[in-house]
């Protein structure tokens, strides 16, 4: 459909629309007009994707001068994916509508592991691997010697890329290309098509990837340091976009890092050795250049990782006298290394501001924060001199010099944290010395700087008015939207108590006492026998999982829960949950049914959908709060109080909630999808913490399903399922339309907050 949203004329793929996505594009487009960044939270399953792509290429068409560019980040290959299908399908609907003029290239860009055709270099197991195996066939001193003997293996695709991007001729026609279509252009060109998206990321008007090609600075720095100001980045599923920040400039050190640290800097000495004896004036060439100051100029197939730091922080100057000389700046590295090495004999657990930590690195092995801050930039310098192409086999020393470089640039917003043994087994040693970021705005701070608009956006943003103060940052449109239903198909309840009505809770105190437990495990096999397919569960974490299962075992109670369904388990195995997951969903499309039981913080709470039959009913079994006893977190929740004003109850309630919403939200995935959701925990019924659930959750959430008991909770949920089996109109009664057609749309009157009045 094809329909005004003020001054523009929106491209819809479909012949209807929600309410609530002409709201959201009303929303976008205000954003849009003012150049602000905005926060925008919407139910899960009602069409986010289409309205945001719809919306932003539909703005690009009517205002040709906005020169708009889309940036469109998620979280994983999978949501790529679905994302460039969805965008295929609105081009393909714009090209038919608007004609020619509505041609636009768009990528998704991804690793060398999802984007390489050279099978060789692909059957590595790892990304590392793959990364290192492309560098041995196309770095440049390695085709300089394929020049002069034939033997010297190179990358054929790359070459044939090589040979048109000089003659001019290396580009994608227009259209939309999924990494699947990418690989196949490739072969079909016998092109490189990871160097071709890179390539072509700055023509393309909407580049899809990965969070950490804007948020980690090493990525960062290759891929996105030449986009233009006009783009629009939108960061989608981003309710943890903080933790995700916070990861970006963090780095844990361990005694096997610094062995092979030491294992790589052998290495590289002996390199140099043999160098000083082959070829002098390389090593020469590299002084004088460092004494200039002078950057180097690359080739894209020669760039390693970019600085670790964030660009503003980054020195333009010369690198210091005492570290220009190779063998010299090995030397440092040894003695920062030897320094490690000793503060990681400690007995006791350490924490540390980054100015102490520098002091006493300058004392202990005389080495200054200058020396620190370039030690990143040197290392991939003399690397290159080196001519070192298996680059997997020096993470090590490249960690190490991370964590040089990260505490030579900053002072606040980080913390050294040392700890002998990890607190959840305390009797085995295995010393770890973290440098913690706390300051989630660090690392999202040039891109909001950089980018006229910033959109953040998911079905889990609330309390929405937090996440402005944790990123630093003033959005210029924030709002929560509402679902429209035609029927009640969410089914939210609190269960604070078991049949014998004793309370239910997974606090500290209650989490191992054997009523709390048998009452759980009651409450699931009382449901088992009346939820039809698939029931998810979500416990707090693994190790309470593991103990909660046992004991149900034990008490025969998993054997009664078989009786109706069969039990599968995530493990923090990928391969075993993956396939876990599979039978699951093979029990549930043969109507044996199946329960699945998952962690509220592992892989499948965030990316796995649980849609019709696959989960008519969520259980989380508890209030998901973070290891509240973590040094890292702890040093976290001091910073946010001290320089955000942000209390520690106040972040770990809204951490947990969201975390509780995202686990619950993946049973309901579209409008004519129906499901139930308990929370089973007598913390839920507290005003403060179930006020911090999204709105669409809790507008279903009735009074009367806020303090229930098991046999009540069974009842509810019979009359429930019942209901739901009942036809309905799709459209919704007048009145109350759900689905919005183009005539409902050009009939339609809009309030003053955007609210729709038929």
């Amino acid at each position: 459909m094809k329909f005004q949203l003020e001054d523009i004329t929106i491209y819809f793929p479909y012949d209807n629309i929600y309410p609530e996505q002409y709201q959201y594009m009303l929303e976008l487009k205000r954003t849009l007009d003012a150049k602000g960044h905005c926060l925008l939270e919407m139910p899960t399953g009602t069409g986010k994707t289409i309205s945001l792509l719809s919306l932003i290429t539909s703005y690009r068409l009517c205002k040709p001068m906005s020169q708009i560019k889309l940036l469109y980040c998620t979280r994983t290959v999978h949501e790529m994916e679905k994302t460039l299908a969805e965008l295929k399908l609105l081009y393909d609907y714009q090209l038919k509508e608007f004609g020619p003029g509505a041609r636009m290239l768009a990528i998704g860009l991804s690793s060398r592991k999802n984007l390489c055709v050279n099978p060789v270099v692909v059957s590595a197991e790892n990304r590392d691997s793959v990364d290192a195996g492309c560098r041995k066939l196309t770095a440049s001193w390695v085709r300089a010697l394929a020049v002069e003997n034939p033997n010297v293996p190179t990358c054929s695709f790359f070459e044939n890329y090589d040979a048109a991007d000089k003659a001019g001729s290396a580009t994608l026609p227009a259209g939309v290309y999924t990494l699947q279509e990418l690989r196949l252009y490739g072969k079909e060109k016998g092109w490189c098509p990871y160097f071709l998206a890179r390539h072509m990321v700055q023509q393309a008007n909407v580049v899809v990837y990965s969070y950490q090609y804007l948020l980690d600075p090493k990525v960062a720095g290759i891929i996105s340091k030449e986009m233009e100001r006009e783009c629009v980045v939108v960061f989608d599923e981003a309710h943890n976009i903080d933790n995700v920040c916070i990861e970006a400039l963090s780095v844990s050190v361990r005694k096997q890092t610094l062995e092979g640290a030491t294992r790589n800097l052998g290495r590289m000495s002996q390199e140099i050795e043999r160098l000083k004896a082959t070829d002098a004036g390389r090593l020469r060439a590299e002084y004088n250049r460092l004494v200039e100051g002078l950057a180097q100029r690359l080739p894209d197939q020669d760039v390693w990782l970019a600085n670790p730091a964030l660009p503003d922080d980054i020195m333009k100057e010369a690198v210091p006298g005492n570290i220009r000389k190779a063998e010299h700046f090995l030397s440092v590295l040894r003695r920062f290394v030897q320094y490690l090495k000793g503060r990681l004999e400690t007995e006791n657990v350490e924490k540390e501001g980054l100015v102490g930590f520098v002091a006493s690195i300058n004392t202990q092995v005389g080495i200054d924060q200058k020396m620190l801050k370039f030690c990143y930039d040197r290392l991939h310098s003399l690397m290159l001199t080196l001519e070192i192409t298996d680059t997997d086999e020096f993470l090590h020393v490249q960690t190490v010099c991370d964590l040089a470089t990260l505490v030579g640039t900053y002072s606040r917003g980080f913390s050294i944290i040392i700890e002998p043994t990890d607190e959840r087994m305390p009797e085995i040693r295995d010393p770890v010395l973290q440098l913690t970021c706390h300051d989630a705005s660090l690392a999202i701070k040039p891109v909001f700087e950089r980018f006229q608009s910033v959109v953040i956006t998911s079905g889990t943003l609330s309390p929405i008015d937090l996440y402005p103060r944790l990123l630093n940052f003033n959005p210029v449109v924030s709002r929560s939207l509402k679902m429209s239903l035609t029927r009640d198909c969410i089914c939210p309840m609190v269960l604070t108590r078991g049949s014998d009505q004793l309370p239910v809770s997974t606090k500290y105190d209650l989490r191992s006492d054997p009523g709390v437990e048998k009452n759980y495990g009651k409450l699931l096999l009382e449901m088992v026998s009346v939820v039809p397919d698939g029931v998810v569960c979500f416990f707090v974490s693994y190790s309470y999982m593991d103990g909660i299962v046992n004991s149900w075992h034990e008490s025969g109670i998993l054997k009664d829960i078989m009786q109706h369904k069969l039990v599968f388990i995530e493990t923090q195995d990928v391969v075993e949950t993956t396939l876990a997951l599979d039978n699951y969903r093979r029990a549930c499309d043969s109507g044996r049914g199946a329960v699945f039981f998952s962690v509220a913080r592992g892989k499948v709470a965030e990316g796995i959908d649980f849609d019709r039959h696959y989960g008519r009913l969520v259980i989380m079994f508890g209030v998901p709060f973070q290891y509240t006893l973590s040094r890292i977190l702890l040093a976290r929740l001091e910073y946010l109080r001290e320089t955000f004003q942000i209390k520690e109850g106040d972040f770990l309630t809204f951490d947990a909630l969201r975390q509780a919403a995202q686990c619950v939200g993946r049973v309901i995935r579209s409008k004519a999808d129906y499901g139930m959701m308990i929370f089973a925990d007598k913390r839920y019924s507290r005003h403060d913490k179930r006020s911090k659930l999204p709105g669409w959750i809790l507008s279903h959430l009735r009074d009367a399903h806020l303090n229930l008991s098991t046999d009540m909770a069974v009842y509810i949920a019979k009359e429930f399922l019942r209901k739901m089996a009942q036809p309905y109109d799709k459209n919704g009664a007048l009145g109350k339309k759900t689905l919005l057609s183009q005539e409902d749309l050009a009939n339609m009157i809009t309030g003053p907050d955007g609210e729709m009045l038929l």
